[in-house]
Parts: structure tokens; C-alpha cells; sequence
């Protein structure tokens, strides 16, 4: 898309969508006991995003949030969260949206769709950022991964998004580890341990989680790993389901 880009010849060519809705999702990447998250930085603009994107009104809902993970990763078939739905009436910010238009070379009309209220579902994934490719929309400069504790202000209410689902993601992790397939087939329960305390931001002691993680009943036993000797290697685990 050029400067000279007509909001028409934009628009027109793109798939009817679902009025006042959209998605945000907040994709946290993890690698090498790194937690990160995928954010937009907006051409021309300070202001940073997460991805998101429209629902076609031919589209499921769970196949316009996979289209946007994909747009944004290159990666398919990912396991995602649908974890709230934000509706405050003042989560829009007109004066933005023209500014971000602006320095795209498109003006926004007083009825523009883009100005209406919108409400945002809020999806969460987490992949292993080293496996994708992060890829800007044809508003954005750059799609980069970020530090948790190096994230820049975000506009509307992306903060508030995402810290719900870094809540969310936290909530329960037990249940969700084997679909997010983080880890190899089988694993140690030191490298369990690292996963776990890389995503809640704390240390834990091992004897007490080593006891959880056996009590939940997600966990089988395979055999030692054959490092070292034989009475001193960790013993290898996988998760069942």
C-alpha cells in the first residue's frame, strides 16, 4: 500500500464484515525459558497493538482468530483461548484511528466503520516464538517479539487486554501445558519446572512442585534419561491425553 492509496480502491475489494466486532490476540511466544509477546508498531506512529483483526461475516469466529494468529506468526493450526470480551464504551479513540489512517495516506469519513463502537474478544496463544514469523499488517512499520517487562504503552485498551490474559494464561496452567505443546514429547521435571516458572514470573521449590505435578494425575512416568549414572539420571515424563 502506497501513500497515495484511495480509501475506496482500499476497501472495496476486502470481504464483508461482522459490524462493531473485531479480535485482539494477545500471543505470548516462549523459547529457551524467554517469555515474550508479539506486538505491532503502527507506521509512522508511536502507538503499539496488539494483532487483531475482523470477522468476515462468512467466517466462524474460531477461523477468524486462527487467520489472524496465522497472518501475524505463519504458523497453522495453533492452540488458542478465547478468554474475555471487552465492551467499554469508551475503548475507542477517534482521533487515533485518523492519525493511524492518516500516515497510511487514507482519510477516514465521519461514517467510516473504523469510527463506530466496537466491541474486541479477546483471544490468547502460546507458541514457541523461535518457530515463527512475525509478519506487519499493511498498517504497521514492524511486528516484533517484546520482553514482558519491556512493553511499551499500548494504545486503547491493549494494556487491560493484555494483562487479562496474562491473568488468564497463568489461571489453571496445569490443564493447559498439553495443548499448548510447548515441550517435547518427553521431558524432565526440571525442564517442567523451568516451563512453569518462566510463565508465573517466580520460583518454586522443587520437592513441593514435583509432588503437584505427580498428584495431578496429567502426568506419565517413561523411564531415566540416560545421562550420567544410571542411579542419578531424572527420570522422563510425558503428558497423558
Amino acid at each position: 500500500m502506497t501513500e497515495t492509496t484511495n480509501l475506496k480502491d482500499y476497501w472495496k475489494n476486502r470481504p464483508k464484515m461482522l459490524p462493531s466486532v473485531s479480535i485482539d490476540c494477545v500471543i505470548f511466544g516462549f523459547h529457551d525459558n524467554q517469555l515474550k509477546i508479539l506486538l505491532l508498531k503502527y507506521k509512522n506512529t508511536n502507538y503499539y497493538a496488539l494483532p487483531g483483526g475482523f470477522i468476515n461475516i462468512e467466517e466462524d469466529l474460531e477461523d477468524a482468530a486462527q487467520r489472524v494468529l496465522e497472518d501475524r506468526t505463519g504458523l497453522k493450526d495453533i492452540y488458542l483461548e478465547q478468554f474475555h470480551v471487552f465492551g467499554s464504551k469508551n475503548r475507542r479513540n477517534d482521533t487515533t484511528h485518523l492519525e493511524i489512517m492518516a500516515e497510511c495516506g487514507i482519510l477516514l469519513k465521519p461514517n467510516h466503520f473504523l469510527l463506530n463502537r466496537f466491541i474486541s474478544i479477546g483471544y490468547y496463544a502460546l507458541i514457541d516464538f523461535s518457530k515463527a514469523n512475525p509478519s506487519p499488517d499493511d498498517f504497521s512499520d514492524s511486528c516484533q517479539w517484546y520482553d514482558l517487562d519491556k512493553i511499551p504503552s499500548l494504545m486503547f485498551d491493549h494494556n487491560e487486554i493484555f494483562q487479562k490474559a496474562l491473568e488468564n494464561l497463568r489461571s489453571g496452567l496445569d490443564g493447559k501445558l498439553i495443548g499448548f505443546n510447548l515441550l517435547p514429547e518427553t521431558f524432565t521435571m526440571n525442564e517442567l519446572q523451568s516451563l512453569y516458572e518462566t510463565i508465573l514470573g517466580e520460583k518454586m521449590i522443587r520437592s513441593n512442585f514435583q509432588r503437584k505435578m505427580l498428584g495431578l494425575g496429567i502426568l506419565e512416568r517413561i523411564e531415566k534419561k540416560m545421562t550420567g549414572a544410571a542411579n542419578k539420571a531424572p527420570y522422563l515424563y510425558r503428558f497423558i491425553g
